[in-house]
């Protein structure tokens, strides 16, 4: 058995073969992986992160289903504007949930030759998530919730932080391309105590090309309001440029790029 082989207690979301449950597609991403992307937002996630711009996905009853080939018909469409670098994003939501009609569709896109990216907040390590990430993600984007238990916790509403970290080790592992994604809250994520726990987390994987650092903004609150959902985080403040270079400074010691979106 793989040694980072975790079983956790999360239901699927039951869709039909060659079918995904989709909440949203951007054409044109610029920030969802390298060059131009097709991204598409898939629905439901077993996190409620308190600082979520789009809790609209969290439901995993919504969405509007896709069959697959469609979805590879619009990405082949797009081929001209990828160029060398882009191709197609999966987000969400978190889309290891529906990661048994992903391998059939990241298959269809290699057949192709697009470039494939995982969006993912690895909480998931089951088995169709292993084929995925072994056989047809090209690039995974790992987000960091948090360094320690309590305040992951108190950002997600899950306990056990280490299923992210462990799914971490196996895509390091498997020799394959990774970046990591974390959220700059004040005095929440972004201590310099926090960040260099981070940094020495990681310091010694070697396929980890970047982090991007997102800072904290409130810009989806009124869609927590349009779902009657309380957000937890309005006296959060934004960061300011000396915090954000200070976070760009401390991590650049232990990481070959760092990218503030």
């Amino acid at each position: 058995m793989n040694p980072f082989f975790i079983h956790l207690n999360f239901k699927k979301i039951k869709t039909s073969d060659n079918i995904l449950n989709v909440h949203s597609i951007e054409s044109f991403g610029t920030h969802d992986g390298p060059g131009i992307r097709l991204v598409i937002f898939l629905q439901g996630c077993k996190l409620k992160c308190q600082y979520c711009h789009n809790p609209d996905t969290i439901d995993t009853h919504g969405g509007q289903e896709f069959h697959i080939e469609d979805l590879v018909q619009r990405a082949i469409k797009m081929k001209s504007y990828f160029g060398n670098k882009g191709g197609v994003t999966v987000s969400g939501g978190e889309p290891l949930l529906q990661a048994h009609n992903l391998i059939p569709f990241f298959k269809r896109l290699k057949e192709e030759g697009i470039h494939t990216n995982l969006d993912t907040n690895g909480r998931m390590l089951n088995h169709p998530t292993i084929e995925l990430l072994d056989n047809y993600a090209d690039l995974v984007m790992l987000d960091i919730k948090h360094m320690t238990e309590e305040g992951f916790q108190k950002i997600t509403g899950k306990r056990n932080k280490e299923t992210t970290f462990n799914f971490a080790k196996h895509r390091e592992a498997s020799g394959k391309k990774m970046w990591l994604r974390y959220v700059l809250i004040p005095e929440i994520t972004n201590t310099p105590e926090l960040l260099h726990q981070l940094g020495n987390y990681f310091k010694n994987y070697k396929n980890i090309e970047q982090i991007e650092l997102q800072p904290y903004h409130k810009l989806g609150i009124h869609k927590w309001d349009a779902l009657g959902w309380e957000y937890e985080l309005k006296e959060a403040r934004e960061n300011t440029k000396e915090e954000l270079d200070l976070a760009s400074k401390i991590l650049s010691d232990y990481f070959k790029k760092v990218k503030i979106n």
